[in-house]
């Protein structure tokens, strides 16, 4: 983990003093970092390819973020490689507090006070029709494929995986398609990914029977409405598999492994085409509700990117 923090700082520095693209897209167009390293929105990949980088050049971005809700913190950190704006390569790793998780001591469990747990993300997306700002006086839209190797390091919580019988890797997959409307000002996209992640894999991948083990198709959408050339407003749904929540019900925790769908609202300011700030309210229902007494996770994101 720590190597991988280190190949993020040396990867991003030693780009971003190279010759990199700098002729740039519109702002905001090419969306900011998800929490997962794709360029999108804080939530969801959209089909754009992140970073400044246009046709026949080479671009790099990096992000840092951190959301604040009730009993929760998750702080990433990633950079992503663009290439020819059509592929993109991105690396990502969260760090997640799991504090309250050690409610779940009284049940025989282990789990140490203050433990976090970590996810490393890797990321492919390659554009395969369309072009969000050259189709965006016909209803043609950008539209991607992209696949997320996620891996996870749950320390002393790693017993809670094995009852549930949750693995600590997994492989989402997502086609995602952007359209935008320039001369309104509006950007819609829409995304379907095929997992079978808890809580974006930070509760591991799948559960044993009687929950959902396989992978499904969950929906994902984002709209986003520029205020200015470089101020945007928006919207975002992440539908969830919710694997876990029938695994509780046959072992007498009722609701308390529930999986609810995340929501934001979020303001984008983009002060010139190198950087942006996203700051966003987060709604994310309920995140094992049974050792958070059904709490709704709400709260903050905030996240800064800087892209050439």
């Amino acid at each position: 983990m720590k190597q991988l923090s280190t190949a993020i700082a040396l990867s991003a520095a030693a780009l971003c003093s190279g010759a990199l693209a700098d002729t740039g897209k519109l702002l905001l167009t090419g969306g900011v970092s998800s929490i997962d390293g794709a360029a999108g929105g804080g939530l969801t990949p959209w089909a754009t390819i992140g970073t400044n980088a246009t046709e026949g050049e080479m671009g790099v971005s990096a992000h840092v973020s951190r959301a604040t809700v009730t009993d929760y913190q998750l702080s990433t950190m990633g950079v992503a490689f663009a290439f020819n704006d059509r592929v993109e390569v991105s690396l990502a790793r969260q760090d997640f507090n799991a504090s309250p998780v050690t409610a779940l001591n009284g049940l025989g469990f282990a789990v140490q006070d203050g433990q976090r747990i970590k996810m490393d993300v890797l990321g492919l997306k390659v554009k395969v029709a369309g072009d969000a700002v050259l189709n965006s006086d016909s209803w043609m839209p950008q539209v991607a494929v992209g696949v997320e190797q996620k891996t996870v390091d749950a320390g002393s919580i790693t017993p809670v995986l094995d009852f549930l019988g949750a693995k600590t890797s997994g492989t989402d997959f997502y086609v995602s398609a952007t359209k935008l409307f320039l001369a309104n000002s509006l950007l819609v996209n829409g995304t379907l990914r095929y997992t079978n992640a808890n809580q974006n894999g930070l509760v591991g991948f799948g559960s044993k029977d009687p929950g959902t083990n396989n992978a499904s198709w969950v929906p994902e959408v984002s709209v986003a409405y520029l205020l200015s050339k470089n101020i945007a407003i928006g919207a975002e749904y992440r539908a969830k598999p919710n694997n876990l929540r029938a695994f509780g019900m046959a072992n007498s925790l009722g609701e308390g492994l529930q999986e609810d769908a995340w929501k934001d609202v979020f303001v984008a300011w983009a002060p010139n085409k190198h950087s942006s700030v996203t700051l966003a309210y987060l709604d994310l229902g309920r995140i094992l509700p049974g050792v958070t007494s059904s709490r709704n996770q709400s709260g903050y994101y905030l996240s800064a990117q800087f892209a050439f």
